[in-house]
């Protein structure tokens, strides 16, 4: 529409008031303002080039509900890649959690038997201690006690023992009384007794009775580590008092991880020894594997039962009380899977995209199964096209051109 056809078109601003090409119209002169006049000259103009859009424009807007279209350079730079849906053996899997563990003789508390205090200890939680190895040394004069009584009854004991070989020599000749053969035979088996129970003691606290016995009493004793394995707790300082019953420290041996995971009752009746396992850690991608080892005789109040898990290849670098969740392989069926790139979601449910032109790509909703080795099973609407190329690279830019469009 041009400026004249403008002018000449009768427009009322006013009550009263036409414009027309007859009217010798002035805007400064006119009631109507001129800021008013250029607004709505503009309005017609904007009116009449409106629609003025290329085709190629618009083809490339063009999409239904579950429907997008690209351009050849657009999928260049999308990198879009083809394959075909197949029919696969996969795993039927049950998916629990858990958390790893060490066995209990893989764990190890350590105190001090009879109790003294700590002379000293260099121990940091994470450590790593050797079997044999001091942990602490501890001191308290009961241990100087200990050894004082082990050296007298130990003498006493040889005295006894001579003591009681004379009254037998003289009871054979019937020269003493059987009373004194009894009593001197009393005194020497109560006394032996004592011996071997304070060399016991001495043994326990890491002493050597040999050594007391030539004249070697020490004010110390060595707190050692009864395996290897790493520290994970503390609890002394130097200067401190510990009974017999305080935890001192906690050493771990990594070595023999297991996997404990917790199986929902109702899955119970799938599991058997023996059975594969992908086990993924919360920090990892990638899973390791495992086998069941061991299934729980008892349901808890969860309502879930402990299963017992070896991994296959032994990692010192794990720590216990580790989350995972893993996959438990009952049995393998025939499915139809696609590679795991080729399904998206949005809004709760899962999509894939086959090509049904040239630039043409349709979306299909489809329910996801089992995943395996970077398959995963698909189950397919009906009348769904087996045969049409299936978009396994670059599917979620499809899924937003779609929803972009759409909006």
């Amino acid at each position: 529409m041009s400026a004249n056809q403008i002018m000449s078109t009768n427009l009322f601003f006013t009550p009263g008031f036409t414009l027309s090409k007859s009217t010798n119209y002035s805007p400064m002169k006119s009631p109507i303002p001129a800021l008013l006049f250029l607004l709505i000259v503009s309005i017609l103009l904007g009116s009449c080039s409106s629609g003025s859009d290329t085709p190629k424009e618009q083809a490339l807007n063009v999409s239904s509900a579950n429907e997008a279209a690209l351009t050849d350079e657009q999928i260049k730079i999308l990198n879009i890649a083809f394959g075909k849906i197949e029919t696969r053996t996969l795993s039927q899997t049950i998916k629990v959690n858990g958390m790893l563990d060490v066995p209990p003789q893989n764990m190890v508390t350590i105190s001090a038997p009879l109790g003294g205090f700590v002379k000293y200890t260099e121990l940091l939680q994470g450590m790593r201690v050797r079997k044999g190895q001091v942990l602490a040394m501890m001191e308290d004069p009961a241990y100087i006690q200990l050894q004082q009584d082990y050296i007298e009854s130990k003498s006493q004991l040889e005295f006894l023992e001579l003591e009681y070989t004379r009254q037998q020599q003289l009871a054979a000749e019937n020269v003493n009384a059987a009373k004194t053969l009894q009593q001197a035979k009393s005194n020497y088996v109560s006394t032996k007794a004592k011996v071997e129970g304070l060399r016991s003691k001495l043994q326990l606290i890491h002493l050597s009775p040999e050594q007391i016995e030539q004249g070697e009493i020490k004010n110390t004793i060595a707190i050692v580590s009864p395996i290897s394995g790493y520290v994970t707790q503390v609890h002394v300082n130097i200067g401190m008092y510990v009974q017999p019953a305080d935890v001192m420290f906690k050493i771990v041996d990594t070595e023999h991880l297991h996997a404990e995971a917790q199986v929902f009752e109702k899955d119970l009746a799938q599991l058997k020894v023996g059975q594969h396992v992908l086990l993924t850690l919360a920090h990892e991608s990638r899973p390791r594997t495992a086998n069941v080892y061991l299934i729980g005789k008892e349901i808890s109040p969860e309502r879930t039962v402990r299963v017992h898990c070896h991994l296959d290849k032994e990692d010192p670098d794990l720590i216990p009380g580790m989350y995972f969740t893993a996959l438990i392989e009952t049995s393998e069926r025939s499915v139809l899977a696609v590679p795991e790139n080729a399904i998206v979601s949005f809004e709760g449910a899962d999509y894939v995209f086959l090509q049904k032109g040239k630039n043409q790509f349709m979306s299909f909703p489809v329910k996801s199964g089992a995943t395996e080795n970077g398959f995963t099973e698909v189950l397919l609407p009906e009348g769904f096209d087996l045969s049409a190329p299936l978009v396994t690279q670059g599917a979620y830019a499809l899924l937003n051109k779609l929803k972009n469009v759409e909006e």
